[in-house]
């Protein structure tokens, strides 16, 4: 890896960005952050990232530049011709880790490429405690040879990179992770509460249910995934539905179960059964 690669942009330093921003800086990297809130600075630099107030002045200064915000309006502002990643250099890889919709990404890569700069989707997976970890699943979508020259940065904190195609499939192959998943946590959760119901112990039950067909990744980590982003990830899910003129009976279920459950936190006991 050359020496201008060494030194990697972060704008975003929540809950997920965090934790990122160390595993760089223990592998090596020279971390550049930015976050808009200045209270930020004190965590970040305790894990070892340098703070930057101006994401301008960060764009001209990385090679790579991983963006880790929340929302769609966001990264839109981040990467719009007049923005503030807009004096990126040409060369530069800027790797959406925000969950979007993959018409977004397309429109930025397109509107990025005129000025030399490759944008791809790089969500991850598994939450807050791989994020910990180091143990994330990054789906890549861009041209294999910019998601080849990415991954010594995304092997940071990721011990899986899937590399799946053009721009815009990263974000559909965790469409299709998030689908998955809060159908799995809807499903688990109904199914230990009439347990509890019928009187049984829901944590024996959880673990002989590991043992069964209903085996999944949110039962074996419970209480890990919150639903925090839930409905905001069945939304995404929707208008890509919509988009393609399709109907996804279960996924808007779904979204209207993840609202309806989202300010109880998945308390057992407070589902009403």
């Amino acid at each position: 890896m050359n020496t201008a690669t060494k030194k990697v942009g972060m704008v975003g330093a929540g809950r997920m960005g965090q934790p990122m921003i160390g595993h760089l800086a223990r592998k090596g990297f020279e971390v550049l952050v930015y976050d808009i809130d200045p209270g930020k600075q004190a965590p970040v630099e305790k894990l070892g990232g340098v703070w930057e107030p101006d994401a301008a002045a960060l764009a001209r200064s990385c090679s790579v530049i991983l963006v880790c915000v929340g929302f769609d309006r966001e990264l839109r502002e981040l990467l719009a011709v007049t923005g503030p990643l807009r004096d990126a250099a040409r060369g530069t890889i800027i790797a959406v880790l925000a969950t979007v919709h993959p018409r977004t990404m397309g429109e930025l890569a397109e509107s990025a490429a005129t000025r030399g700069v490759h944008v791809v989707d790089a969500p991850v997976c598994r939450g807050g405690k791989a994020a910990d970890e180091g143990t994330l699943l990054t789906f890549v979508g861009g041209d294999a040879a910019v998601a080849e020259r990415l991954k010594p940065v995304l092997s940071c904190y990721a011990t899986d990179i899937v590399h799946t195609g053009p721009v815009g499939t990263g974000q559909v192959a965790k469409a299709a992770n998030n689908m998955v998943m809060w159908s799995c946590l809807i499903a688990d959760h109904e199914a230990l509460a009439l347990a509890q119901r019928y009187g049984m112990d829901p944590e024996m039950l959880r673990e002989a249910l590991k043992l069964s067909s209903a085996d999944n990744y949110v039962l074996r980590n419970w209480r890990v995934n919150t639903m925090a982003w839930a409905e905001d990830d069945m939304e995404i899910v929707q208008a890509m539905a919509a988009d393609r003129g399709m109907a996804l009976p279960q996924a808007g279920l779904n979204r209207e179960l993840c609202r309806q459950l989202k300010p109880k936190r998945f308390k057992l006991d407070e589902y009403g059964v």
